[in-house]
């Protein structure tokens, strides 16, 4: 007998997801591929590790009882409608489990967050994709309502464009869908609105968050969802009992209380993200209009084309200058455009120069 004998039939038909990637260290780089906040967290950080240090010998709280107590502060819901999470992908793979198994499906929208499909894939549920219609990304409510899904997926804004959508899609749907509506908020601190209001009537609706983007803390693995208390009771049976760890929960309460450094750094990036999108609207590029801390573009080459291969090209042209963007040749819809996480200020203005060279011939020389 084989080791595949012995192994679970779901493992054997998944394929895990693939991140975007990960340089080494030592290599001179402008990452531009993960959404990562280009900026440090807030200062307070540092003190708090040190605080925290001496008291790794002992458990943190296993339900991060003062986060959560900040987080439901911040959105002005009751604590027990909080649950926190290692990465908002852990709440996302809590929802798969609950809400989802071989007889009650998955949905999502295609193309959206390809963790969906692998999360669902690992609880052996099917996954319902539901093709987007054209390059304006809109949804259509029905087609969720009557997907005859048990948990939807919905990633607002919209990744990997960017697109913004108003509260009056999602209301549309929770009043008909029989279902529950994850509303994944990873880019909403970006965007001009948020779905959190919709939860006052709505008790089939999850919304998760991210610090990995706008606080800065990709490296530390914190997420929260929001929901009824009777979601977040179910999310809870499903969830690993010291799921945050002592350090992580302090730091990320820190960030979500230094308000001041919080709006400082999301207004920087906001101002970098439109003046690299009025550019790049200059060059009569088409790209969104992004509720995201990166810009979805279709590139336009010397001889004016766009297309799959001129995308590639690009994405090739800056990947040897070691400038990493995301290229997504997968679907029709995305395979002519290029995602750039926004950078600094100097880093964006690099990308800009290195691509002014690329739309002219001269680095075929």
């Amino acid at each position: 007998m084989s080791l595949q004998d012995f192994t679970a039939e779901t493992i054997l038909n998944h394929n895990p997801y693939i991140p975007g990637k990960q340089p080494a260290g030592l290599e001179r780089i402008l990452k531009l591929n993960t959404n990562e906040n280009p900026y440090p967290p807030t200062p307070r950080v540092s003190d708090i590790i040190l605080e925290q240090v001496n008291k790794l010998n002992r458990y943190p709280n296993s339900s991060a009882q003062e986060l959560r107590e900040t987080i439901a502060k911040l959105h002005s819901v009751d604590s027990d409608q909080v649950i926190v999470g290692n990465g908002s992908d852990d709440i996302l793979n809590l929802c798969v489990r609950c809400f989802s198994d071989n007889e009650k499906s998955v949905g999502m929208l295609s193309p959206s967050y390809s963790l969906y499909d692998v999360l669902s894939s690992l609880q052996g549920a099917e996954t319902k994709k539901i093709p987007y219609d054209n390059e304006k990304f809109d949804i259509e409510p029905q087609t969720i309502i009557q997907s005859g899904t048990n948990l939807f997926f919905v990633t607002s804004p919209h990744a990997p464009t960017g697109r913004i959508y108003k509260n009056t899609v999602f209301s549309s749907i929770l009043n008909e869908y029989s279902g529950i509506l994850v509303v994944d908020e990873a880019y909403a601190d970006f965007a001009p609105n948020n779905a959190v209001s919709l939860l006052l009537e709505n008790e089939n609706l999850i919304i998760t968050r991210t610090l990995s983007k706008s606080y800065s803390l990709a490296g530390l693995r914190v997420g929260y969802a929001l929901a009824s208390r009777e979601i977040v009771c179910i999310l809870n049976k499903a969830r690993e009992v010291y799921n945050v760890d002592r350090i992580a929960q302090v730091i990320a309460q820190s960030a979500l209380e230094d308000r001041k450094y919080f709006n400082h750094i999301i207004n920087k990036i906001i101002s970098v993200r439109e003046k690299v999108y009025t550019i790049l609207k200059d060059w009569r590029w088409f790209t969104y209009q992004s509720g995201a801390n990166f810009l979805f573009t279709k590139p336009i080459d010397f001889d004016g084309s766009t297309g799959e291969e001129v995308a590639e090209n690009l994405y090739l042209f800056l990947n040897s200058k070691n400038v990493f963007v995301r290229y997504f040749p997968d679907d029709s819809l995305t395979s002519s455009f290029l995602r750039i996480s926004i950078g600094k200020e100097d880093e964006m203005d690099m990308l800009i120069n290195l691509i002014n060279i690329w739309k002219t011939k001269e680095h075929l020389k």
